[in-house]
């Protein structure tokens, strides 16, 4: 099959199922492995980006989707109605880092790293997509266990949790000791 054919399927592949959809399932559509599949999306993520096209190709994980480039955002908006805006407060991205940082972790945990209750921020971080159930703790009670999502990486523009920005160690033993501070604050008075 000439790579123009298998070109077009792939793009038919990933505009009809609009949401990503995983190497494998698209190489076998082709019929070639996932590492020959891997190049040709590569390459047609670049001849989209040398064409200054409106759409591209995204990997997520090993899945890939098309989608608009954000540049195109403003021409959209004239033609659709404009979509709702989601305010992520200092509360949200700390619950939200968190999450990403520990995954797969428990409310329990994260009130415990943040010293606060956090039903409402992980009920919005869920709310928003960001955050989903990733199953339960084997533990009494099985609490739930949160996870990012696939529009968590879409949006922060990261291909898996891996490419997270490192921890600075000397910062998270600078937080450990203020942290450790503010609660004898508290127990002192």
């Amino acid at each position: 099959m000439e790579i123009k054919k298998i070109e077009g399927i792939i793009e038919a592949i990933l505009f009809a199922m609009g949401d990503s959809v995983e190497i494998g399932k698209i190489a076998a559509a082709i019929e070639h492995d996932e590492e020959t599949t891997r190049k040709i999306i590569h390459q047609m993520m670049d001849q989209y980006d040398r064409q200054d096209r409106g759409i591209r190709i995204i990997e997520l994980e090993d899945a890939f989707q098309m989608c608009t480039k954000r540049e195109m955002y403003d021409y959209l908006i004239r033609v659709a109605r404009q979509p709702r805006k989601y305010v992520l407060t200092d509360v949200l991205l700390e619950t939200l880092s968190i999450i990403a940082y520990k995954q797969p972790v428990t409310k329990l945990e994260i009130e415990k790293i943040r010293g606060v209750k956090s039903d409402h921020a992980v009920n919005k971080l869920v709310e928003y997509d960001l955050v989903c159930e990733m199953g339960r703790l084997d533990a009494p009670g099985k609490p739930i266990l949160f996870g990012t999502t696939e529009e968590f990486l879409r949006r922060f523009s990261i291909q898996s949790a891996e490419d997270l920005p490192a921890l600075n160690p000397d910062q998270v033993e600078t937080f450990k000791e203020e942290a450790e501070e503010e609660a004898q604050l508290k127990l002192d008075i």
